[in-house]
């Protein structure tokens, strides 16, 4: 229990705060409004321009509950607590206008966006001045009930939601762990080919010095070579994690391998083009971005097969641009109109996967309808 109690007090905040925005202040612009006109409307509130002036204190609390959600409620609800306490020494009837309801909206913001810390002292807090107003107030047990009902409905609201949130952003994690475990088997498996050409040469290096010295000279510079791109690519691979697994060595696919995914007899039809594979560019691509734009380009096109609606082609298209490789995947589905959906998570480990080799991703509603896959990764992977 001890530990337990610990683990919620040192939980920190939640990192999807947003910053104020319009939205928050077309409902400080609201409370101010319905303050006002309460003000004006209500001739039985007590000491009402006393009482404006107070509640006036909730609109920065409004404005900065999510960054500041401990600093928000400690005024909002230390409001209503001197409030109750000007009823108290004053025995004057109910002080507190209808519009200091948005107290709640504190409350929910402590719960959502603070820290456990803040989330300890704050409801305590509320817990304080929710009893002062109810002692105040004379409140019968039914009004004891339903206060306590609507407050614990705050309350568990902002949890789902916070849980909510908690969740996706783990989920997220774990689809970028994963992709750097799929990556880093896929590097470590280029560099295990490497390291065995280089041993087989070496190999064949100790047969030839002794019969051809001439001979020798070259197979130290095929090693050389051997081993600068080996050491290249080992560095890309220390950059991304690695479950401790026996890996399965086996060649990886690359651009070479993407005409194997056209075809014709089926709907859609799928068009791979190459442009640059006529010099041999798009063959000298460093292993890891080649097998990357192979993975992207088959990620995309089975996405595009399963939820294009209607699309009768896809297409593949690979371009050498400069120091850089261009992949786009097209089809001509129908896209809903409106914004564009959230990304799943599968976009998502693509973009991580573009992302983890020093390039990027974009995908969304084609200019000319359907949807587009579009990464541009660097021919030579970052060390």
């Amino acid at each position: 229990m001890v530990t337990v109690r610990r683990s919620i007090v040192d939980e920190p905040r939640p990192a999807d705060a947003a910053p104020v925005g319009r939205l928050d202040c077309a409902l400080a612009g609201a409370f101010a409004l319905a303050l006002t006109i309460e003000a004006v409307a209500r001739p039985d509130l007590t000491w009402r321009p006393l009482v404006t002036v107070l509640a006036l204190a909730l609109l920065p609390a409004l404005l900065w509950r999510r960054r500041w959600p401990l600093a928000a409620v400690l005024l909002g609800w230390g409001v209503a607590g001197l409030l109750s306490l000007l009823q108290l020494a004053t025995g004057s009837g109910d002080l507190g206008p209808y519009s200091m309801m948005a107290d709640l909206i504190l409350l929910y913001a402590l719960v959502r966006w603070g820290s456990g810390r803040e989330l300890a002292w704050g409801t305590t807090f509320v817990a304080a001045v929710v009893a002062l107003g109810m002692y105040a107030a004379s409140a019968g047990w039914a009004d004891i009930f339903g206060g306590s009902v609507l407050l614990l409905l705050c309350v568990a609201l902002a949890a789902v939601f916070r849980y909510r949130a908690d969740l996706w952003h783990r989920q997220q994690r774990e689809i970028r762990n994963q992709e750097r475990v799929a990556l880093a088997r896929e590097l470590h498996d280029i560099v295990a080919h490497h390291v065995s050409a280089i041993a087989v040469q070496a190999q064949a290096g100790r047969v030839v010095a002794a019969f051809q010295p001439d001979k020798a000279a070259e197979v130290l510079a095929s090693i050389e070579s051997e081993a600068s791109r080996t050491l290249a690519e080992m560095r890309t691979m220390v950059r991304v994690l690695r479950e401790p697994e026996a890996a399965t060595y086996q060649p990886q696919r690359g651009v070479a391998d993407l005409p194997a995914l056209a075809r014709a007899d089926r709907t859609p039809t799928v068009e791979v083009s190459l442009d640059g594979s006529s010099d041999g560019a798009l063959t000298r691509l460093a292993r890891p971005v080649d097998a990357a734009v192979y993975r992207l380009a088959q990620e995309s096109l089975t996405n595009a097969v399963r939820h294009a609606r209607h699309a009768t082609r896809v297409g593949i298209d690979v371009r050498w641009e400069g120091d850089a490789v261009r992949l786009r995947v097209s089809d001509d589905g129908r896209h809903e109109p409106g914004p564009a959906p959230a990304p799943g998570f599968g976009l998502l480990g693509m973009a991580e996967r573009a992302q983890l080799l020093g390039g990027s991703l974009s995908a969304g509603p084609g200019p000319e309808g359907g949807w587009v896959v579009e990464a541009v990764l660097p021919a030579e992977v970052l060390a």
